[in-house]
């Protein structure tokens, strides 16, 4: 039993310590030093403070705001926790499910009484959360449905705005990977620096 013992031990240790240590170690120093913007969490400063990250949403509600995707996650107690990375997920309810009906309703009926001049069908990412629940991009569509609201909600030129979320628009991965997409924090901080 013993030569069987011993060998099983020291690979043990050893596939233990080159998994468990050296190789994660080795991948986080290497992603630190090629991709250290990446690998520090994507983080968006402004005058030195961290605002956010660019791969997790934020809830914006202010009408002057251009807001993001709907968030289905929920904190410890399984109660709605909006964005909260902790708890990742969608609200895994099926189309035919009434209480996704009422819920996307009831975000129609907000985004309507935000603007009640909007034309034109909502963006269904306007009203449904993502899978994860952290999305933080929203489609140029859905940012195109928020421009006269936002600029009447600042005093700005609808043109402007528009210009903006242009602007701001990011294609496809290696050009053909998903949609396009924009990123709400960004272009919420970029209409910020807006006059």
């Amino acid at each position: 039993m013993n030569t069987q013992l011993r060998p099983a031990l020291v690979s043990f240790l050893a596939l233990s310590l080159l998994t468990g240590l050296a190789y994660p170690l080795l991948t986080t120093g290497l992603a630190k030093v090629l991709f250290p913007h990446q690998a520090l969490g994507s983080l968006v400063y402004r005058d030195g403070q961290v605002l956010g990250s660019e791969w997790i949403g934020q809830s914006f509600t202010a009408p002057r705001d251009f807001w993001g995707r709907p968030s289905a996650t929920v904190d410890a107690n399984n109660k709605p926790l909006p964005y909260n990375a902790a708890n990742s997920g969608g609200s895994n309810l099926a189309p035919s499910n009434p209480d996704l009906h009422n819920a996307v309703q009831a975000r129609i009926a907000t985004l309507k009484a935000a603007d009640p001049d909007a034309q034109g069908p909502v963006p269904v990412d306007l009203v449904t959360a993502s899978g994860s629940g952290l999305d933080p991009h929203i489609s140029p569509a859905a940012a195109a449905y928020q421009v006269r609201r936002v600029a009447k909600a600042r005093g700005l030129d609808e043109a402007k705005v528009r210009d903006l979320v242009v602007a701001q628009i990011e294609g496809p991965a290696l050009g053909v990977i998903g949609e396009s997409r924009v990123n709400v924090l960004k272009l919420n901080l970029a209409l910020d620096q807006l006059r």
